[in-house]
């Protein structure tokens, strides 16, 4: 906020309380924020209110010239300078058209059973029951790593994914592989938990307002992340000791280091697994429509790609120098 008593909150709190009033995700209200600071200091520390249409043009221009950067990467300083304009300005940018640049198509990396199998056995612990989750159950890495203990069902061998990509609910298949590491962690976990309640601690960050609602709910043990961070935290407001989930890049370290010892020569990463998960149901023969629910995907085009990267040697056919 403004040191000044009574003055507006500055142009990036503003932002943050726009993005968090549309309840987007932190990852997404970061790097907004991030884009309208670049922005904004490209422009020689002109407010944004005093740029028009043509100055984020040339904005996005320098990142290609300058940064070359992805259209993946321009599409979303778009999306952040949009959201500023309209959300947080309140005005349109203008007459001048924002040309967004044209995505391209890429196949996604896929591993086989058999490299699945190696990777898996390269991790240890932690990192590859998350390994385990993203092919077995087709989770992304944020998705597994914010489970919490309330998610996981052993009964009907469900895993309730929360608002996962696009701010979605989806079920999807609990792996009987996974089941008696996932019963093992649980039991560390709760150990841990106890003892964080045993020192005044035991907190978690709950979803939206749910925190308002229920403040009582930051202790239970259900809303327990089911991979902790191995460090807690201090809140200075409230003097509480919060314990977040295992950050993303421990994992992300731990894949490419078994990508590595696994001998592979694709460029796998941790979305690997879920790419994986995909292309082998339907090499099962499993529908592609029930393959789309499990992914959570909005429309089944997003799922197609995967057909394209079955194990069928190009579409199935056979090649006329296999015929000599």
């Amino acid at each position: 906020m403004s040191s000044v008593p009574g003055a507006p909150p500055k142009l990036l709190t503003q932002m943050r309380q726009a993005i968090r009033l549309h309840q987007y995700s932190r990852r997404t209200e970061e790097a907004y924020v991030g884009w309208v600071r670049r922005y904004v200091r490209f422009s020689g520390l002109r407010h944004p209110s005093e740029l028009k249409a043509e100055d984020v043009r040339q904005f996005l221009a320098a990142l290609v010239d300058r940064g070359g950067l992805s259209a993946s990467t321009q599409s979303q300083a778009l999306s952040a300078l949009l959201f500023l304009y309209r959300q947080v300005l309140g005005r349109e940018l203008g007459a001048v058209a924002v040309v967004r640049p044209a995505q391209p198509v890429r196949l996604p990396v896929v591993l086989g059973r058999e490299e699945v199998r190696l990777v898996l056995g390269a991790l240890n612990g932690v990192p590859r029951l998350v390994g385990m989750l993203m092919y077995g159950s087709g989770l992304r890495l944020l998705e597994a790593l914010q489970l919490r203990v309330k998610d996981l069902d052993f009964s009907t061998g469900e895993i309730v994914v929360r608002r996962g990509k696009g701010a979605k609910d989806r079920v999807t298949m609990l792996a009987g592989a996974c089941e008696a590491d996932l019963r093992g962690q649980l039991e560390r976990i709760r150990r841990l938990h106890q003892r964080d309640q045993a020192g005044g601690g035991g907190y978690v960050r709950l979803p939206g307002a749910f925190h308002r609602k229920s403040p009582s709910a930051a202790r239970e043990w259900v809303w327990q992340y089911v991979f902790p961070a191995r460090r807690r935290y201090l809140e200075r407001e409230s003097g509480r000791w919060y314990r977040h989930h295992l950050h993303e890049s421990a994992v992300q370290r731990a894949v490419k280091a078994a990508v590595q010892a696994a001998g592979l020569t694709k460029r796998a990463t941790c979305h690997s697994f879920r790419h994986s998960f995909a292309t082998h149901l339907l090499e099962d023969g499993y529908d592609i429509r029930t393959v789309q629910e499990l992914l959570g995907h909005r429309d089944v085009a997003t799922t197609m790609i995967y057909t394209h990267v079955l194990n069928r040697g190009g579409f199935g056919v056979r090649s006329p120098a296999d015929r000599l």
